[in-house]
Formats: structure tokens, sequence, C-alpha cells
């Protein structure tokens, strides 16, 4: 046997192991697991419980401050993230952060965010043709659409997005492949390993983790709130998409890939899309 067959039935052994139902864990494990879930899992209830305007935008208006707010948060989480990682003890495979599928993480990631993308696009046209079949006229309709735009200058500088280029880039790959793809989606399936281990019987299937995505996307659309009501929906909506593609891979890494694309494309239409074409 090579070392690429070997390599490939312990992809499939570890997998499977992921998959199966866990047993029922002692007392120590599951207060261990506790903490996991306090840790990890609630490190965004602050943001979702203050989640009132602010004058400024959260992540700054220059370059220098937004390499400052970068690393304060991912230092914050990264501490959160090793502590709870830390007190389950939980396996590589549990927090599905091994590196699968190979090369294939990079262009399914970026197939996934133009996926996700497209899907959310279909959603809204579903939902605009059920609005206007049921309560709303044409204008009304468009009064609604454009009353929901996400304030995103809520988070990052518009202007600032516009003019300055290096602030555009740095929101386009530290923002959007770190601060946002990394964070938050080892934040998702570190909450979904706690999930799994505390309450192995709704959420230990493959079909109870997709229930689980569904709570963890609701959390994910609720830390959103500061940009609206329409933001939270879409970044719920957005979080299912991701959670779907974390479950289904067993590892984070094309779910990271797939945000931060998503993200990024986000970014530089702000940045360079013409300004009679944008919203915000």
């Amino acid at each position: 046997m090579n070392t690429e067959e070997s390599s490939a039935i312990a992809d499939c052994e570890s997998i499977a192991e992921t998959t199966s139902t866990p047993v029922a864990l002692g007392p120590g494990p599951l207060i261990r697991w506790w903490i996991h879930l306090i840790l990890i899992g609630g490190y965004f209830v602050p943001s979702i419980l203050f989640s009132r305007a602010k004058p400024h935008p959260v992540l700054s208006q220059t370059s220098a401050g937004l390499l400052t707010v970068c690393a304060m948060q991912m230092g914050v989480f990264a501490v959160v993230f090793a502590l709870g990682w830390w007190s389950s003890h939980a396996t590589t495979e549990q927090m599905l952060v091994r590196w699968r599928p190979g090369w294939w993480v990079v262009p399914l990631g970026f197939a996934y965010s133009i996926a996700i993308r497209i899907g959310i696009f279909v959603l809204a046209l579903v939902v605009s043709a059920v609005l206007l079949a049921t309560v709303f006229d044409q204008h009304q309709l468009a009064e609604f659409w454009r009353a929901g735009q996400p304030n995103i200058r809520q988070v990052v500088s518009v202007s600032a997005a516009r003019g300055n280029s290096s602030y555009a880039w740095l929101l386009i790959t530290v923002v959007s492949f770190i601060v946002a793809g990394l964070r938050e989606e080892l934040w998702r399936t570190g909450t979904l390993a706690a999930m799994r281990a505390l309450w192995p019987r709704a959420f230990g299937s493959r079909a109870g983790e997709l229930v689980a995505i569904l709570f963890i996307a609701v959390a994910f659309g609720a830390g959103h709130l500061r940009m609206g009501v329409m933001a939270a929906v879409v970044a719920g909506v957005l979080g299912v998409f991701l959670g779907a593609i974390l479950v289904l891979h067993r590892s984070v890494w094309p779910a990271v890939i797939a945000h931060g694309c998503f993200d990024a494309l986000s970014f530089a239409l702000i940045a360079w899309l013409p300004t009679n074409l944008q919203p915000f």
C-alpha cells in the first residue's frame, strides 16, 4: 500500500469518526466542554448585547487604526479560542480543523463564495415575488429593499475605502480572510464541536449537525444587527451556507476561503464600484 492510499484511508476513517454519534460524557469532560462552549460559543455575545449604532465605524477610519483594531480582535479571539480548546481537550477531528480536501480547498472556497452570492440573490428574488403577490406593489417593494440596505458605515469607513487604497486593500485581505473568514469560521466550528459533544443525541448525527448550524447561524446573524435587521438576516443565511460547507467537507478551511472571498468581493465593490451604482 503506497503513501497516498494510506493517507486516503486515514482520511476516510477520521471522517467516519467525526460523523458518528458521540458517546455521552462523564462529569469531568462535560464540565470541560461547557467551559469550551461558554468561551468560544459565547465570544460574540457582547457584540450582540451591545449592538447599538455608533457614531464611528468599528474598524476605524484609517489604515493604522484598522490594523490596530484587527490585531486586537484577533489577539483576544486567539486567547479565548485557545483557552476553550485547551479546556475541552478536543481533537483536531472534533474541531474539524484538518486541511481538507487537499489543494481543492482554495478553488472550492472560491466557487462556493460565488454559489452563495447567487443563492442569496435567488432567495431575494423569491422573497420579492412573494411580497409582490401578497402585500406590496412595485414601489413599496423598492422602498422595502432600500430601507433594508445594510448600514456598512457602522463597520468600515466607506469614504476611506474609496479614497485610500491601502485601507481598501486591508479590507479585502486582512479583514476579509483573517478577521472575518478565519476568526468567524473557527468560532463556528468550535461552537459546533461543543454542541455535538454536549448534546450528542440532538446534534451528533449529520442531520443534527445541520440543525446545530441553523442555531449557530441565528447567533451569527444577530451579531450583525448593528448594520440593520436586513443585514442580520443576510448574515444568518450566509452562516447557514458556510456551516453546510463545514459539515459537508468535515473541515473548516473551505468555509474560511468561501467566507473570505465573499467579503473580499463585497469590500471591492464598495471601494471600486462607481459611486452612482452604490447604495451605500
